[in-house]
């Protein structure tokens, strides 16, 4: 008759670092080998004294089972770290026999209630991702040529060189950034696929995620600063006046500057693990908090912008010219402030892992074409840039036909 041992479950360290939930699991599994391997090294230098036979303690990838004599069995609790993934209060037994140790006993994934992934699973799964960076990549593309293409447009008209347009350029900029900062954090992190992002901190990689995080907090700041614009236009019935440019262009890219700062400071200060891409960690609300208020105050701007609006359509001393103005120049931003805000505000009051897919999809697939879509509503479709382009088209036509007259005439008359 043999008799069994029970052990408490393998606690995990009070706090475990790690980027995201997966790799908390993964990051506390490491230190539990350490711990057993270390502890198989010192009972490796002890001579085991004559007729203690047994089986020696053995690390099995999830438990370390301390050494027992032969004819034992032991038992350990499901590992408390997995509670991540599902509540279990499971037990698994193993035997030590001559022939060692025997296998656990119910399997891991039975006792502690864990879904087995099928190779096919983890196909999809692979495919899905795969799918999902192709498509992001190419709105990303799409984005970055179509922006640098309005950048260009605003940039060598002349006639089109005013606050509010310099204010798009920089709009645009922020977009180009976030771009940018996407495909530099994929081939910084993701490239390699030997590296264990998991455990994964350089230099390299952090200021990586910081770029990131300015170049999103830049987005939203110069969306504050399109709303902030509109409403002074609204308020000072159209002006072009360059005063306040400077003020803008410090809220557009000296608050993220500064909030970003702040965020480095304190995770070089408190939280200086991974890469600093965890959006579980309480000080992700240093870059979080702002964002929030950027939205919030936008949306007071949309309320306000759409008050005044109303009353300077129905006022009956406006002219129907000034009223179609009004509705050119405040459609783009009025459309741009709760199509770009809404998703955030839904997500941040959400957990990170409660609807990862729609995060991501969201995120990533929709929010690549967002700097398509200024490019198209600010440049593109804007009445003011399609008649200067066909102005200097028709200039430029006429110009070549004029040489090519006079090129026929010359070879004419020679």
């Amino acid at each position: 008759h043999s008799s069994m041992i029970l052990l408490p479950a393998l606690s995990p360290s009070p706090k475990v670092r790690g980027t995201h939930p997966d790799c908390s699991v993964v990051l506390h599994f490491q230190k539990q080998e350490a711990e057993c391997l270390e502890r198989i090294g010192s009972e490796s230098q002890t001579p085991a004294l004559p007729g203690q036979e047994g089986c020696p303690t053995e690390w099995d990838g999830v438990s370390c089972w301390p050494a027992l004599p032969l004819g034992q069995s032991r038992a350990v609790a499901c590992p408390d770290i997995l509670n991540v993934f599902k509540k279990s209060e499971g037990w698994i037994q193993r035997n030590c026999t001559k022939w060692g140790w025997s296998l656990p006993s119910p399997p891991y994934h039975s006792a502690c209630q864990l879904e087995t992934l099928s190779s096919n699973d983890t196909e999809a799964k692979a495919r899905h991702f795969v799918t999902m960076k192709v498509l992001y990549t190419c709105g990303y593309s799409t984005s970055l040529a179509a922006l640098l293409l309005a950048i260009g447009i605003f940039s060598c008209f002349r006639k089109l060189h005013c606050t509010r347009n310099s204010i798009h350029i920089h709009f645009f900029t922020s977009f180009i950034l976030r771009g940018t900062a996407v495909f530099i954090k994929d081939s910084v992190l993701f490239s390699d696929e030997s590296i264990d992002h998991c455990t994964m901190s350089t230099v390299t990689c952090k200021a990586a995620i910081t770029f990131f995080q300015y170049s999103v907090l830049a987005n939203f700041y110069w969306l504050l600063v399109e709303g902030l614009y509109l409403q002074t236009l609204l308020l000072l019935t159209f002006t072009c006046d360059r005063s306040y440019t400077w003020g803008y262009i410090l809220i557009g890219w000296g608050v993220p500057v500064v909030t970003v700062g702040v965020w480095v400071l304190t995770r070089l200060q408190y939280d200086n693990h991974g890469c600093w891409d965890d959006y579980s960690s309480p000080y992700w609300w240093v870059i979080k908090a702002p964002i929030l208020l950027a939205i919030f105050v936008n949306f007071l701007i949309f309320l306000n912008v759409t008050r005044m609006l109303a009353q300077k359509i129905r006022c009956p001393d406006l002219s129907k010219t000034h009223k179609q103005q009004y509705m050119r120049l405040t459609k783009s931003t009025l459309l741009l402030i709760p199509l770009f805000g809404v998703h955030y505000v839904v997500f941040a009051l959400f957990p990170e892992h409660v609807g990862v897919d729609a995060r991501l999809y969201f995120e990533l697939v929709l929010g690549s074409y967002q700097g398509f879509l200024v490019a198209l509503l600010y440049c593109f479709l804007n009445g003011e840039v399609q008649a200067e382009i066909r102005r200097n088209w028709g200039k430029w036509q006429r110009s070549m036909e004029s040489n090519v007259f006079n090129l026929a005439t010359q070879d004419f008359t020679a």
